[in-house]
């Protein structure tokens, strides 16, 4: 893996921070010193943190599969607090009127050295600029997937050059794509859907970068796509994915330009010359990889140029699959509705390597003492967001484990099934990771939160 490590050093005059006017004209209008934002007393407290250098490996923390021995860049002295879900939903409110370069000036402040923005279209540039105006440092990744077009790697290049940065690529692992080109072909995601290519491709490399951060910085706005984004708030607890202590609410998750219209991210981008993707000028709006992107018509959306041959309502990549409305995971695209007019969830886990056992058969995991193959199960709820939340990652282990002597399985344990569930296999909260071995009647509990595929693969390993 090729990793480039940036940090940007804009000096103006003294330390910066925002407070514009909340007016869109101000949003992408003239800019002016920035100066200590009011907010009420009771808002999540803020660490300052400027321009100390050190070597980014003298930071025992931070994971060393990302970050290579030679980069260097800010670092900050101090620790930073545990995620709160409940402060993150307060500081949302706080933001919800403020001004992009407010929220990026907020995200760096608070986070330092343990943030970066997640690069890739026109409005992540918009963002690089956003950071670049705030005078304060900022590190910027973007995912390769070995499949963008040309023009999006020129347009990489310019932007490097233009702000005097170096993006962190990080790339799918070579074996993953080479096993799934071999077994289903270059193109399987036009018969059978792109998440498979997805996950390869975009969200595990994702996931390895967003190890070593505490926070991440995206261009998502509202207004892209109605049927996933029309509720994102500008800063979240990220739904899905873990940072680098591991675990539920690791992350954090910011969206500067939630609020933005397109065309006024379009209108900042020309007012302030900044590089942009040449094909832009070709008709596409939304920009992924080369065999999944096409122009859109006029007056068509600009989400429709992405996995046009799927359903609109569900078009995610995965990197932001808590967007997703539950009742839109469905293998059928829209969920169910229950004759009362309730709607249904999707069920996860629902994969080749992931048995689905039912009431009968988890019953007889418990009875059985020599079992042929050890087995891992995930009690879960569907409707549960923290079961949502590592999908992702034991949909990873079950394909690692496949063939290796553990068989993965899963519980529906809710409903007419949740007292059985807490009487008979220590459910105490959801999900729940039992792991069953070859010679034993009881089962492991799983004791942590971390459900990373590393954390797990530890936990299997160590009793099989």
């Amino acid at each position: 893996m090729a990793l480039c490590f940036t940090s940007s050093y804009v000096v103006h005059g003294s330390s910066l921070s925002p407070s514009l006017d909340q007016s869109k004209a101000a949003q992408f209008g003239s800019f002016q010193p920035l100066e200590k934002p009011s907010l009420p007393s009771t808002a999540v407290s803020f660490s300052r943190r400027y321009s100390d250098v050190k070597p980014l490996n003298a930071e025992p923390k931070r994971n060393a599969s990302i970050v290579p021995s030679a980069a260097t860049i800010v670092a900050p002295a101090e620790a930073v607090e545990k995620v709160e879900v409940e402060g993150y939903e307060k500081l949302a409110k706080d933001l919800q009127n403020a001004s992009p370069l407010e929220i990026m000036d907020k995200a760096l402040e608070k986070f330092g050295n343990d943030i970066a923005i997640a690069f890739s279209g026109v409005e992540d540039v918009a963002l690089i600029e956003y950071a670049h105006l705030t005078g304060r440092p900022f590190r910027v990744f973007s995912l390769d997937t070995g499949r963008l077009n040309p023009e999006t790697y020129r347009f990489f290049d310019e932007v490097e050059k233009h702000y005097g940065i170096r993006i962190e690529y990080m790339f799918p692992d070579a074996v993953e794509v080479q096993a799934l080109v071999r077994s289903k072909g270059l193109f399987s995601f036009y018969e059978d859907g792109h998440q498979e290519c997805c996950r390869v491709r975009k969200v595990r490399p994702l996931r390895r970068a967003l190890k070593g951060l505490r926070a991440w910085i995206t261009g998502q706005r509202k207004d892209q796509s109605p049927g996933t984004r029309s509720e994102i708030p500008v800063v979240q607890v990220d739904p899905v994915f873990e940072g680098m202590d591991g675990g539920v609410g690791s992350l954090v998750k910011w969206n500067p330009v939630a609020n933005v219209k397109g065309d006024d991210v379009w209108n900042f981008i020309r007012a302030m010359n900044v590089p942009v993707n040449s094909l832009h000028s070709k008709g596409y709006i939304s920009i992924g990889c080369e065999p999944c992107t096409r122009p859109v018509l006029p007056g068509q959306h600009e989400r429709e140029g992405r996995w046009w041959w799927e359903d609109a309502k569900a078009k995610e990549c995965g990197l932001h699959k808590g967007n997703i409305k539950e009742e839109s995971l469905n293998g059928n695209a829209n969920g169910a509705v229950h004759a009362n007019g309730t709607a249904t969830h999707a069920d996860l886990f629902s994969v080749h390597h992931v048995v689905n056992l039912s009431r009968p058969g988890i019953e007889n995991l418990l009875k059985l003492e020599n079992r042929k193959e050890a087995w891992l199960v995930v009690l879960y709820a569907p409707w549960c967001r923290f079961c949502q939340a590592m999908e992702g990652s034991y949909v990873e282990l079950a394909e690692k484990l496949a063939g290796s002597g553990v068989k993965v399985g899963k519980f529906r344990a809710d409903a007419e099934e949740k007292a059985f569930a807490q009487q008979e296999l220590q459910l105490g909260s959801f999900p729940t990771i039992l792991f069953f071995p070859k010679h034993s009647s009881r089962p492991v509990k799983y004791p942590s939160e971390k459900r990373d595929v590393d954390s797990l693969m530890t936990f299997v390993s160590a009793l099989r």
